[in-house]
């Protein structure tokens, strides 16, 4: 059986998850208390339904506990967030993942439950600052307050020479965890490895160490 999902906040964030799952072939119930909005995405999902996720009983009727994962993407009004994922933890939801918009918001969703929180305005902040820093810079993935993962398209410094040359490890206090050639995936490289012009690092590495490398490489 496939999982199936439901969205509460068809918002850009909301609505960008529900085409994103409906478009790979899964079952989506997309969830808002707008009518409008409910009409504008009843077009890709399979089902939308106009209702108050504050709602106890309104979730219960709509059968919300059939759910595999159920994403909380409602966004400025931080009450109804907290009470829709109390809501939801009380009437069993295995996985829920709900959006927060600052720090003190996702304390408090993690205190009453929340499986995953994310900050999606937060986390494409940083990606936007790091594209900025470096045009070379792919991608930005924190994996906590102290570490991170950087997708960096090889450098002018960089191409032709070797990792074991570019002695990543040692002067930057960084690995490269992996090489993507086109659409080859080098795990783990070899130190010997020589670095093409549209070769991407995947570099793993404590958010210091990985400021420095991104600078004296930028572009």
């Amino acid at each position: 059986m496939r999982k199936q999902f439901a969205i509460i906040g068809m918002g850009r964030f909301g609505s960008a998850i529900a085409k994103t799952l409906s478009q790979l072939g899964f079952e989506v119930l997309a969830i808002d208390q707008n009518e409008d909005t409910i009409q504008e995405v009843s077009t890709y999902v399979t089902h939308a339904v106009q209702a108050d996720s504050t709602d106890e009983e309104a979730m219960r009727a709509l059968g919300i506990r059939n759910f595999d994962v159920v994403v909380v993407a409602i966004g400025e009004d931080i009450q109804a967030s907290i009470l829709t994922t109390l809501i939801l933890k009380e009437l069993g939801i295995a996985t829920t993942v709900v959006k927060a918009v600052n720090d003190l918001h996702g304390k408090v969703l993690k205190k009453i439950g929340a499986d995953k929180v994310v900050y999606p305005e937060r986390d494409m902040g940083q990606r936007v600052a790091h594209h900025l820093i470096s045009s070379n810079i792919i991608d930005y993935i924190e994996l906590s307050a102290d570490y991170s993962i950087v997708e960096m398209k090889a450098s002018k410094q960089m191409i032709g020479k070797s990792l074991r040359q570019l002695d990543v490890r040692a002067k930057y206090d960084c690995n490269v965890i992996a090489i993507k050639q086109n659409e080859k995936m080098i795990i783990p490289p070899s130190a010997e490895e020589a670095l093409k012009q549209e070769d991407i690092l995947v570099i793993v590495g404590k958010n210091s160490s990985l400021q420095t490398l991104e600078v004296t490489f930028a572009e």
